[in-house]
């Protein structure tokens, strides 16, 4: 069977195209070597498994691992030490097993098994954990233990009692036998457990875990990476795809989060190929192809992004703090300390860049803009039922009038807003024009937002339609030098897209403004100016 891009659960080298994370193991094997034990958090569907998977082969020549998923004890598992203790040791000696042991540990745990009754209630943590130190001594490889899905089970007191245990363990691993290394993998960090722990159990929290070093692997997919598992399709297809060019655009829009780089592969792949206007592979590993496969993207309901909307619902001082973020066009510092901050980070909503907060990719972006554009609260404005009306008249022969879009807007804003006061048009007028744009384009084109512009008090909005692209800058008005500026930073912009006309929208609060369309041309590039 040819190899596939995949998206739900585990990735198997033998079956599915992957990047290259040779780099990365190596880089966790060095803190393994190093005897640290730390945790491995990231964002749901961001490659956690995949590379406990690979890690699992990786260290076996040098350790015996022993890899574990919390997700598979049930909760009755957790009820207490005893019944918890007893199916950790069963589930730790069935995957210790599975390494090729010396005939010395086969010994010691045939003598654990005929010399403990799991079912004795005084069979607890301490108990398990003299028995782990007895095998780690008997081992003559060093053991390293795995624990995926760990956040699963966070909420609860044995839990916590367990990595107590580990950390004590650590501490007097100078003394006693123990795991060379201990890795934990799951969303939450297990050192900030209070965000899994019901405000009525606030009191079980207590930071076993501060014994954990650092993890500082980036788990993200660069763009050589990506270009490394094109290329590797490109030789089982021969499509003549620019793998440069694709894997650039991928890296871009993803900023390499592992599931929005496979998904858009696995789009391109089986369902941009057999459109009837794309008519098989060589067509749809394009730009034009690409473009198309973010607009399926953004359009999907999919795991990751109904996480995503859960987790705007569980956190509202998230979801505040998000929205404030897009629309206002503010620049928030980074704090990893504030509340909304931690949880967006922990989430993989949001970076921190140079020290100012930025969502975490452009796929990410447009999706919250849609989100927050398609919510009942916006459908109502009076601007977006403007837009209902008109968009039937904005496309010409397939081709998107940006012109007419901006004339339209200007009209509408003016009629419905331009009693308004300066505050009212700053805070919300990119925002309108986003809610006016959107069904206009929905289904057919997409839009996102240039992040680097927004904290220079003007924002870039970039339109697909159809593979042509429209450059929009929006603006506050200062002054006519500052506009002058502005008309030139949007040519160098023209210049960087290679197109010949972009748009620019300038919200002026002058009182002897006049609002309309003009047109200007600079160094042979063509700028249509809304003012508002």
């Amino acid at each position: 069977m040819p190899k596939v891009f995949n998206t739900t659960a585990v990735c198997i080298p033998e079956e599915h195209y992957m990047v290259d994370i040779s780099g990365r193991l190596e880089e966790i094997k060095s803190l393994v070597d190093a005897g640290k034990y730390f945790t491995i958090n990231r964002a749901r569907q961001y490659g956690k498994t995949t590379t406990l998977r690979a890690l699992y082969r990786y260290l076996q020549k040098e350790y015996y691992v022993v890899l574990l998923d919390f997700q598979t004890f049930d909760n009755d598992k957790f009820e207490n030490g005893n019944v918890f203790s007893a199916a950790f040791i069963n589930s730790f000696l069935r995957s210790l097993k599975r390494n090729t042991l010396s005939p010395e540990l086969e010994d010691a745990i045939k003598n654990i098994l005929h010399s403990t009754d799991y079912t004795d209630k005084y069979f607890s943590l301490k108990e398990l954990f003299e028995q782990l130190s007895d095998l780690c001594a008997a081992a003559e490889k060093k053991i390293v233990l795995m624990i995926d899905e760990v956040d699963s089970a966070s909420n609860n007191q044995v839990f916590l009692d367990f990595l107590a245990q580990l950390r004590a363990q650590y501490i007097e691993r100078d003394i006693q036998p123990t795991f060379r290394a201990v890795i934990l993998a799951g969303v939450y960090d297990v050192k900030n457990l209070r965000r899994k722990i019901r405000p009525d159990e606030v009191h079980k929290y207590n930071s076993p875990w501060n014994i954990a070093a650092d993890f500082k692997v980036d788990m993200s997919f660069s763009r050589e990476e990506i270009a490394g598992m094109l290329d590797e399709y490109e030789k089982d297809y021969h499509t003549g795809m620019d793998v440069d060019l694709l894997a650039g655009l991928i890296r871009e829009y993803t900023s390499g989060y592992p599931f929005l780089v496979s998904r858009i592969c696995q789009l391109l792949d089986e369902e941009i190929s057999v459109k009837k206007e794309y008519g098989g592979k060589k067509s749809a590993w394009t730009k034009k192809g690409f473009l198309e496969a973010v607009r399926i993207l953004l359009s999907e309901k999919n795991m990751l992004f109904e996480s995503l909307r859960e987790k705007l619902e569980s956190y509202p001082e998230l979801n505040s703090m998000l929205y404030s973020l897009l629309f206002t066009g503010k620049a928030i510092v980074y704090n990893y300390y504030e509340t909304s901050i931690n949880i967006a980070t922990m989430f993989g909503f949001v970076k921190n860049e140079n020290g100012v907060l930025e969502v975490s990719n452009r796929i990410f972006e447009t999706w919250l803009y849609n989100l927050y554009l398609s919510s009942a609260e916006m459908q109502k404005k009076e601007i977006y039922a403007a837009s209902l009306i008109d968009k039937n008249q904005f496309i010409t022969n397939g081709y998107l009038n940006m012109r007419l879009v901006l004339e339209k807007f200007v009209q509408h804003f003016h009629d419905l807003y331009g009693d308004s006061d300066e505050t009212f048009l700053e805070d919300e007028g990119r925002k309108y024009f986003l809610l006016y744009l959107r069904p206009i384009i929905n289904g057919t084109g997409n839009y996102y937002i240039e992040t680097q512009t927004r904290e220079q008090k003007r924002t870039d909005i970039i339109v697909d339609y159809l593979g042509e692209q429209y450059i929009i800058e929006m603006k506050i008005w200062h002054g006519k030098e500052y506009n002058n500026r502005g008309e030139n930073q949007l040519i160098e912009y023209l210049n960087d897209y290679h197109v010949k006309k972009g748009y620019m929208i300038s919200f002026n609060f002058n009182r002897k403004k006049e609002t309309g369309i003009k047109e200007i041309t600079i160094d042979g590039k063509t700028i249509i100016e809304a003012i508002v």
